[in-house]
């Protein structure tokens, strides 16, 4: 009919709050999703990147303790 909108693609479901994402997981799985959770509560509660540094900070020395174990369990597996 003219003048009728075309019709929409079905959205999907959205998803439960208890479902983890991909990106969840990965952070899970390193052990830092703590201080990710914070970096990102600081970033909504203040808009600004630059005044979370010590949680950005907390973070990045969290990951690269992480990355440090999963070289060298790499090392010993070799």
């Amino acid at each position: 009919m003219p003048g009728r909108d075309p019709p929409q693609p079905a959205r999907p479901a959205p998803e439960d709050d208890n479902d983890d994402d991909a990106w969840d997981r990965r952070i899970r799985r390193t052990g830092c999703f703590a201080e990710n959770e914070r970096v990102l509560i600081c970033h909504a509660d203040t808009g600004d990147w630059r005044r979370c540094a010590d949680e950005v900070a907390a973070f990045r020395r969290c990951m690269e303790l992480f990355a440090r174990s999963q070289s060298a369990d790499q090392r010993g597996s070799g």
